[in-house]
């Protein structure tokens, strides 16, 4: 296989699949893996796997506003510190007492799940399609895009437990937010959000983080987001101009492509397609551990009895929460 191929996937972030159309033994191309035995595949080289992690975080919203790590194992430890909330005493003149301020180190663990993507394409697809071998390529770009898009919906949504075998696979931040001690949540009632619901929301931050609340989001669903503007608007709150303006975060332009993002109470609130419907978070971005191991494996198979190419794809992602009380939630009754 050639370099042009190789580097060409690595770009895209796709994994080589070989030009497969208008040739008739589909089985003699390789996907430029490390460990392949008998069918096209293993574990992808570090370059490749670099690659594939990149454009999946490129794909989803929240993780490109969270804490990014690739592990070297299923499970690691991230270190943290933390310490009280007043640390500082009086200083009385000639007076060499002293009160050292406490410094707690502890870990928070992050483990992964083993997660696969299986699909195939016949041959005849790949021979007959107006983009010859391109197809191949293509197909594998757009499935890694769905793949993106289904982590980051379980990485929101999954349950951990429960008869959906999707969301059942892990758990996601909604539920390690219901489950852990985060501040009180914030209930209202009425099918419209306003500013006093998201202020509530504000006041259930512990105190400790509230200092620091220029550094906290709002995340909201798209209806939630749509529900919030169309009552701004309509009490005169929020003009026309500013509902269609993407914010500049201090002096840092907008990303192109990136979250949609508005400015309610001084604070962003960040669009997330993924989140519930009358549902809204408060915390800090970075608080969202989002975890990926290093190796991904990738195996593409002719199967000749059925005349396809088959394509599985494994790896190992997890979610976990940094500070579990960092977190304040709303919803409506």
């Amino acid at each position: 296989m050639s370099d042009e191929i190789l580097e060409k996937a690595a770009a895209t972030g796709a994994v080589v699949s070989g030009g497969i159309g208008g040739v008739t033994n589909p089985t003699l191309y390789d996907l430029g893996v490390v460990g392949s035995t008998t069918d096209d595949g293993g574990i992808l080289n570090p370059e490749q796997s670099r690659q594939f992690i990149e454009y999946i975080w490129e794909q989803q919203v929240l993780a490109q506003d969270g804490r990014k790590v690739t592990m070297r194992s299923n499970t690691a430890e991230l270190e943290k510190l933390n310490v009280g909330e007043r640390v500082i005493r009086a200083a009385n003149q000639a007076d060499g007492a002293y009160t050292n301020a406490a410094v707690a180190f502890t870990k928070v663990e992050i483990t992964t799940k083993k997660i696969r993507l299986d699909w195939e394409v016949s041959t005849e697809a790949l021979e007959d399609n107006l983009e010859g071998s391109a197809l191949e390529d293509h197909l594998v770009r757009t499935m890694t895009r769905a793949f993106a898009n289904d982590l980051e919906d379980l990485a929101i949504n999954g349950t951990g437990a429960g008869t959906n075998s999707f969301l059942s696979i892990m758990q996601g931040f909604k539920a390690k937010e219901a489950s852990g001690n985060q501040a009180a949540a914030v209930t209202s009632s009425g099918s419209a959000w306003t500013v006093q619901d998201l202020q509530n929301i504000v006041l259930a931050m512990p105190r400790k983080y509230r200092g620091s609340r220029s550094a906290m989001k709002f995340y909201a669903g798209s209806p939630t987001l749509s529900s919030l503007l169309n009552q701004l608007a309509q009490t005169g709150n929020f003009s026309s101009e500013r509902i269609v303006e993407r914010i500049v975060d201090g002096t840092v332009p907008q990303i192109v492509g990136g979250p949609l993002q508005y400015r309610v109470l001084g604070l962003p609130i960040v669009e997330v397609p993924y989140l519930p419907d009358d549902y809204v978070v408060l915390t800090f971005p970075e608080n969202r551990i989002w975890g990926f191991q290093r190796d991904v494996v990738v195996h593409r198979e002719f199967k000749p009895k059925k005349d396809t190419v088959e394509y599985t794809v494994f790896v190992r992602f997890g979610v976990q929460i940094e500070e579990t009380d960092a977190i304040s939630y709303g919803s409506k009754s």
